[in-house]
């Protein structure tokens, strides 16, 4: 298997190892667009995998705070009284990068930058820009996303 996350488009596709498609989620990524370096507030491109993940048999829209639940369930009352906040919810699928010098190692390296796919809340409008970097999806799909893959699944980001 494998995923690619097409920035274009806004759609993450899960390949099984023909190349047929098992899935296809509606995501969010960067608002500042595509880019591999530290502190850019871009979605890496590039060749990855899932290095880890986090979350398994939480509660749909548990927060994550360090990769850590933190106990808290997200609601729109929380939402609406913290705006700003960029909530990491449900699940957890930590990226790593594979191409050194593009998105490893020094300061191009994803996972050192968290990069994740994530759990987001209801109100993220999924098929249009909005993250800090990370890809963001709905709970549900990120909950299905997640109990499909293992860690080491290929993961390929690109513009197109």
């Amino acid at each position: 298997m494998r995923i690619e996350i097409s920035i274009k488009l806004q759609m993450l596709t899960l390949y099984d190892d023909s190349g047929g498609v098992i899935a296809r989620y509606g995501v969010s990524t960067a608002v500042n667009g595509t880019g591999c370096e530290k502190d850019s507030g871009c979605t890496p491109v590039g060749a990855h995998i899932v290095r880890a993940k986090i979350g398994g048999g939480c509660a749909t829209n548990s927060v994550f705070v360090g990769r850590r639940s933190t106990g808290e369930i997200c609601t729109p009352e929380s939402v609406a009284a913290f705006p700003d906040r960029d909530w990491i919810l449900t699940r957890i699928l930590w990226l790593s990068g594979t191409e050194v010098g593009k998105n490893r190692l020094g300061n191009v390296d994803t996972m050192q930058r968290y990069i994740y796919i994530h759990g987001a809340p209801e109100s993220v409008q999924m098929g249009a820009i909005g993250s800090h970097g990370c890809v963001r999806m709905k709970n549900n799909d990120v909950i299905a996303l997640f109990d499909l893959v293992a860690v080491g699944i290929r993961v390929y980001i690109h513009n197109g």
